[in-house]
Order: C-alpha cells, then sequence, then structure tokens
C-alpha cells in the first residue's frame, strides 16, 4: 500500500489546527507532525495518506494510511522493501500468493521483499483503515498481473515455510515500558521484517514514556484518545491517526494527560526496538547532543 502525496500540519499545544485539513505547515526543525485527515490520493475506492517519508528527511522509513470503502480492493503489486501493515478499523482480507487471512483491528501482517499481495475490504456497509509502514524514506510498489489460487486461512497463521508474518493481537504477549502502558511487537527482524519494527502502546489516564532517544528515526500514529507529544521543548496533541515523526536522537515521550485510555502505533527504521533513557529536562528543551545520548548508553551498559 503506497500512494505518492504527503502533507503535514503543525499542531502546537494551545494552537487550532487549520479548518483545511490539507494545508501544510511546517513545525519546528527535526520532528514532524502530521494530520491524520491531510489530503489523500484516491484510487478506485482507497484513499492513500503519507505521513513520514524522505520528504520531511525521514530515513530509511515511511508510514501512512489506507482507508477503503466497502468492497474495494487494492490489487496485486509488490515492493522492493519490507512492509507491515496493521488493521486499525474493519476487516481485510489480505492475499499473499493466494494464501488469504482474515486480519481484524490492530492484527499485524509482514510482507517480505517482492513477495505479490493485495488487500480487499470484506464489508459491504463499513469502511476499512489500515496503517501502512515500510522501510523506505521513498515508498513505491509495482503491480502485478498474474492471480494466484486462493487458499483459504481464514483467522489463521501462516506455516512455517511462508514468507508472510501475522501476529493477532489478541494473542501478542504484553510487556509494560512504564507504569500505566501495555505494549506488543507487532512486526520486527525476529518475525522476518527487514529495516523496520514496530507495534503498539497503550497508555492508561495519566501515564507516560520516560524522556528517551532512539539510534533511529521513529514514526508514532495515535489511533485511540488524545496523546501529547513532548520533543525538545516543544509540545503537540494528537489524535484520529495524527502522526509524529521523531528523528535519531531527538528527545522526546508521549504522555496521556486525558481522562481516558490512550494508543498509538509506533514504527523504528531498525530491526528490533531499543531506546536510551535520558534526563526528562531534554524532552523539556534543556541542550542536547548525541555525545550526552552516548555517554548515558555507556553509563547504563557498563
Amino acid at each position: 500500500m503506497v500512494g505518492d502525496q504527503q502533507k503535514y500540519v503543525a499542531k502546537p499545544e494551545g494552537k487550532q489546527m487549520g479548518t483545511d485539513p490539507q494545508v501544510a505547515l511546517h513545525a519546528p526543525v527535526g520532528e514532524r507532525i502530521y494530520s491524520g485527515r491531510c489530503g489523500p490520493i484516491v484510487e478506485a475506492g482507497v484513499a492513500l495518506r503519507q505521513f513520514a517519508t524522505g520528504a520531511c528527511g525521514a530515513r530509511d522509513i515511511s508510514s501512512g494510511t489506507a482507508t477503503f470503502e466497502p468492497g474495494a480492493c487494492l490489487p496485486y503489486h509488490r515492493h522492493n522493501f519490507s512492509e507491515a501493515a496493521t488493521i486499525l478499523e474493519g476487516e481485510a482480507l489480505f492475499s499473499v500468493h493466494g494464501r488469504s487471512y482474515r486480519l481484524r483491528r490492530f492484527d499485524c501482517i509482514h510482507i517480505p521483499v517482492r513477495i505479490p499481495h493485495r488487500v480487499l475490504n470484506v464489508s459491504e456497509g463499513e469502511q476499512l483503515v489500515a496503517h501502512w509502514a515500510m522501510a523506505t524514506s521513498t515508498p513505491s510498489r509495482e503491480w502485478v498481473e498474474e492471480e494466484f489460487p486462493i487458499q483459504d486461512r481464514s483467522l489463521g497463521l501462516p506455516e512455517p515455510a511462508d514468507p508472510e508474518y501475522i501476529v493477532r493481537f489478541d494473542l501478542a504477549p504484553r510487556y509494560e515500558l512504564a507504569q500505566g502502558t501495555q505494549f506488543c511487537d507487532l512486526f520486527a527482524g525476529r518475525f522476518g521484517a527487514v529495516g523496520i519494527c514496530g507495534g503498539y502502546g497503550q497508555f492508561s489516564a495519566g501515564s507516560s514514556l520516560p524522556c528517551h532517544i532512539h539510534e533511529f528515526d521513529e514514526s508514532i500514529t495515535i489511533v485511540e484518545g488524545e496523546a501529547v507529544c513532548e520533543v525538545s521543548g516543544k509540545r503537540y496533541r494528537l489524535s484520529d491517526c495524527d502522526t509524529a515523526f521523531v528523528p535519531r536522537g531527538r528527545p522526546h515521550r508521549f504522555i496521556n494527560e486525558s481522562a481516558g485510555p490512550m494508543a498509538m502505533i509506533w514504527v523504528y527504521a531498525g530491526n528490533e526496538p531499543e531506546r536510551t533513557i535520558v534526563d526528562d529536562r531534554y524532552c523539556k528543551g534543556a541542550p542536547y547532543s548525541d555525545e550526552i545520548g552516548v555517554q548515558v548508553a555507556r553509563t547504563r551498559n557498563s
């Protein structure tokens, strides 16, 4: 899944987003904030939106959403890089070389390099929304004319010899990164992905992660509730698939200041997740350099 247009809208805390979701504004240098309602490319009932890509300086990562009208289909295609798709709304029929799987909310499928696949919204009355992530800063696709014999896998999982990998959200192991949070990994190198990893994180009311950095670029899409994204002294309020792009080495954290749960889909430009915790003052705007991160990492690993 991929479109060829991206818009981004800065939404600093205390300022209202423009009424026209296609208006593009620059966020401060470094991070970028993208509206989940940015202008899509529409192809035969499928609205494709791009968030983090090379257009904003992202390296080896891109992200976005695809919204399918009832019954809409994205025909067989393939990519020259890993792709992971996570269902946000509705139910999808993902076919990979004819092996057809039904994916429901927050189920995730990883499609390896050059593997033909197609996506169908099986509903006759509800839209399908999927989050996509690719291990490239310049997303593209190649159409595949060939059709494949159907093998109905329904709600099952791929067999060991199949190249695709599916994580069923209801069965995924959970872990806690901070009090009041629950995370699960949806795609990573250990699941066959090359160059990207990512997952789902839920924050209860009042919870947050500590200030931290990564050794690779990150895309974070808010899929439930409202989040405060704190990046090097800037604060942004995100909801409804708004997406933050945070480049390598930039101190940041996400906070749930609302009365209800908040959830995200996060994507890193690396095979496995990692982070280095730094002092909270760097998220609040204290000057930060890569050397500080190196020193912190050395201290924690010694």
